[in-house]
């Protein structure tokens, strides 16, 4: 019994500990098995906020924070928990069908953008050229899109 524990000290101290670990050991003996202790909803919502932080251009940030919040809080998302990244898709396509949901997108990003940099936003007004500083204008978010449908096409 004595060299059991001392032979299942050495073991422990001569691996690595992970989180997975740390987390077993808090969940208690059993508590692991089969399944995960990160929820359905919650895995999926990484996985739309990894892909989007890996295949969308978007220096700041704002553009993908503001996507992701709207693709976890919509029916497109929560109808394809298995299959999320189809949510993305969908919601861009979505986007790209109408003017308005662009519109709105495109002031959200603006208006995140402006809180990240502690900036005023930069808004495109009907009828003019965006500024040359704006990071998210109709034209740019719509291309952001396009690309996006096509890589998950």
């Amino acid at each position: 019994m004595a060299d059991e524990r001392e032979e299942e000290q050495e073991i422990r101290h001569s691996r690595r500990f992970t989180m997975d670990e740390a987390m077993a050991r808090v969940a208690g003996p059993g508590a692991m098995k089969g399944a995960s202790p990160v929820s359905e909803v919650q895995q999926a919502e990484n996985e739309v906020g990894t892909w989007l932080r890996g295949h969308v251009e978007d220096p700041v940030g704002a553009l993908t924070a503001v996507m992701h919040r709207h693709i976890k809080a919509s029916r497109l998302f929560l109808d394809r928990l298995d299959r999320p990244l189809e949510a993305i898709a969908a919601y861009s396509e979505r986007l790209l069908g109408s003017d308005v949901l662009l519109q709105e997108l495109v002031r959200e990003s603006d208006v995140q953008w402006g809180r990240m940099m502690d900036e005023r936003p930069h808004f495109e007004r009907e009828g003019s050229a965006p500024e040359p500083d704006d990071p998210y204008t109709l034209q740019g978010v719509r291309s952001v899109l396009r690309g996006i449908v096509e890589a998950l096409a």
